[in-house]
């Protein structure tokens, strides 16, 4: 089974037209994962590689339109390129003329301004010499750097020694979602209502990172539906170390489960594992001064097949008004597009983040911060409205 894509590390290429980066990404894989052609612009739209690249594990490449298209089409497309830098981990500036130019100065600023560790990779070696003005540029300002040639495969595995050594230290570390609340031997109650929103034949991908980290810690996961906790308890010869709770039904659940067992969501987990959990419950307080008729920005992390009462578009709104009597105009955003009009949001309620990764939900994060407009997520700005909060972050705290 491979890695989730919220899981992967992400390398992004990019570079001018034409300059080598697809190359690259097929010299440094050893494989030919990405089209190459002679013609500018073979690359239109970001794609996406999967890799295990040993010893860093599974990654994905985004191969990017050149930086340097042009016209209206091209203008979207680099648009799209800098969209993918809000999920990037490891940016590697391709270049093919042994020189830095105003595109890469650009780009340099913008990954130094994003805090996105990036490397210089001058490409064709085998043609050209590196200009002695970029040298003394990258050295300046301790950029690494690496000469090669990705078509005579020069100095590939040398670039692959300095990707790696640029991995950020939050890569390294190995995240947990709830393996530290627990000790081996724990019985750990998991209840996951089987409703029109659970995919078929299946769990939501939350409940299974979640089920096996238990179940590495050795502890034991003991997985219920809604209806049938209290048959869950009386068979238990001794109360769980925790209860983990679907957020659309921890209402209906926090009432049969005793107040000195500790009680959280899925999606209040993953707002520790993927986001910054002190911010999100700040902005999920802020839904007490929401004024009527402001706008509220739902953003999901992935696109899916809208059901009759789904999560984010029907259920959340509806209990924001039944809690604060006041109507809003709410905003929808699925997948990686997240508005530049921030400001314009007296809140933004974001998903459980399961598809993205932590870099892009903690840019996500940051950016309002920045902007000055609260942010939430779905599991605690849920467990706020059903006045849960205090209890549902309490194994945090």
């Amino acid at each position: 089974m491979q890695a989730p894509r919220g899981e992967r590390l992400i390398i992004t290429l990019i570079g001018r037209r034409n300059v080598g980066k697809s190359s690259f990404i097929n010299a440094i894989t050893g494989q030919n994962i990405a089209i190459v052609d002679d013609f500018p612009g073979t690359t239109t739209d970001p794609v996406a590689k999967h890799y295990e690249l040993i010893p860093i594990g599974p990654v994905t490449f985004y191969d990017t339109a050149g930086i340097d298209d042009i016209g209206e089409v091209g203008k979207k497309r680099v648009k799209a390129t800098n969209n993918v830098l809000w999920r990037t981990d490891i940016a590697i500036i391709i270049t093919d003329n042994g020189k830095l130019g105003e595109y890469e100065y650009k780009i340099i600023d913008k990954l130094e301004k994003s805090d996105i560790k990036f490397m210089i990779v001058f490409n064709k070696s085998d043609l050209l010499e590196i200009d002695k003005n970029s040298i003394n540029f990258c050295k300046k300002k301790n950029i690494n750097y690496i000469s090669v040639s990705a078509k005579n495969r020069i100095n590939i595995n040398e670039a692959k020694e300095m990707l790696i050594s640029i991995i950020p230290d939050y890569a390294k570390k190995e995240s947990v979602i709830v393996s530290d609340l627990i000790d081996e031997g724990d019985i750990i109650l998991l209840v996951v209502p089987i409703d029109l929103a659970a995919p078929k034949g299946r769990l939501i991908l939350p409940q299974v990172q979640v089920i096996r980290e238990v179940l590495d810690a050795d502890a034991l996961a003991f997985t219920v539906k809604d209806r049938e906790l209290e048959a869950a308890f009386d068979s238990l010869s001794r109360n769980p170390k925790l209860v983990i709770v679907d957020s659309q039904v921890v209402l209906r659940v926090s009432a049969d489960v005793p107040d000195d067992i500790p009680l959280t969501t899925f999606s209040t987990l993953f707002a520790r594992y993927k986001g910054d959990l002190d911010e999100l419950v700040k902005g999920a307080k802020k839904v007490d001064d929401l004024k009527d008729g402001d706008k509220i920005l739902i953003s999901e992390g992935c696109s899916h097949h809208v059901q009759s009462d789904d999560i984010g578009r029907v259920k959340i709104p509806r209990w924001l008004t039944q809690y604060t009597g006041k109507n809003f105009d709410i905003d929808v955003f699925s997948g990686h597009d997240f508005p530049e009009n921030l400001e314009e949001y007296a809140l933004v309620i974001h998903c459980g983040a399961c598809v993205l990764t932590g870099t892009e939900m903690k840019r996500r994060i940051r950016e309002c911060k920045m902007r000055g407009v609260p942010i939430t997520n779905y599991g605690v700005i849920i467990s706020k409205l059903h006045g849960l909060l205090e209890r549902v972050i309490a194994p945090f705290y």
